[in-house]
């Protein structure tokens, strides 16, 4: 590419990948996470020529997207309710929509905020949803629980690094926790075997099976975790859940079986998709 500027090398690299069908955004993140910079530092450096020791990372890191590899992935990272989680091939990668089942979760206990709430975070990963509860709401005992080994070094890290005081265990859902539970909160494995053709690429791939998967249509973490949930949640305790898109009713009547004398509500992401479950 020879004596370019950011901006040339950026662009040409963009309309490379939407060329080939991929995204064309996700080489100037790469390139901007690993600069660290800020889309005011690209303003002001976008002019400069690109060293010769950037452009051969830029290659390499567009080959990898061109090969489906995640951004996520290459950076080693995903921002997270303004906070940055690790994530590796073991984790799956946050998403928007986890972090409205946070905020929606927040949001419905405002009036718990200073109680000393016993809190379980079923399907951790990257512990994401546990470390920022805790980080947002300090009085809270944080429990979270993933079956992979692998995902809760990951989770504890992150944790160590923002600073929360999280407890983790390794464990298939509520297995591991023995004490009565205020708030429940769970993105578990929800995709059914016969979603993986509609699936992307990228995810298909390179992010763990083990946290994607699940039997009975997608079903089989909820029927177990209401189950487990109808003896351990408290008597004023509550479910967050994330759901996939077309699940809202298949949840809805597993927890009005186990809870029925409790109100389900489902609500609606910012596209417009139901995704998340709360039982009170």
């Amino acid at each position: 590419m020879g004596n370019k500027t950011y901006q040339e090398v950026l662009s040409w690299a963009s309309s490379f990948l939407e060329e080939q069908g991929k995204e064309g955004y996700a080489i100037f993140y790469v390139f901007l996470g690993r600069k660290k910079w800020t889309k005011t530092d690209w303003l002001l450096h976008m002019k400069e020529k690109m060293p010769q020791g950037e452009q051969t990372q830029l290659k390499q890191d567009l080959n990898d997207l061109l090969d489906d590899y995640p951004p996520q992935y290459l950076l080693g990272y995903e921002e997270f309710y303004g906070r940055l989680f690790k994530v590796n091939s073991a984790t799956l990668i946050p998403r928007p929509e986890t972090e409205e089942l946070v905020k929606w979760c927040l949001q419905n206990t405002k009036n718990q905020k200073e109680e000393k709430v016993h809190v379980v975070d079923v399907g951790t990963g990257t512990g994401a949803i546990s470390t920022t509860l805790k980080l947002e709401r300090p009085q809270w005992q944080v429990d979270a629980v993933d079956v992979s080994k692998e995902a809760l070094e990951i989770a504890q890290l992150n944790s160590y690094m923002l600073g929360a005081d999280v407890n983790f265990y390794l464990g298939n859902t509520l297995d591991p926790i023995s004490t009565s539970i205020d708030i429940l909160i769970a993105n578990p494995p929800y995709i059914s075997q016969d979603e993986w053709s509609v699936m992307d690429e990228s995810v298909r791939r390179f992010e763990p099976k083990l946290a994607l998967f699940a039997e009975n249509d997608g079903l089989a973490n909820y029927q177990k975790i209401a189950q487990q949930a109808q003896e351990k949640l408290s008597h004023h305790g509550k479910i967050f859940l994330e759901i996939g898109f077309n699940q809202g009713a298949a949840v809805e009547q597993i927890f009005q079986k186990e809870f029925p004398y409790r109100k389900i509500h489902r609500k609606k992401d910012l596209a417009g998709q139901e995704r998340m479950v709360l039982v009170h």
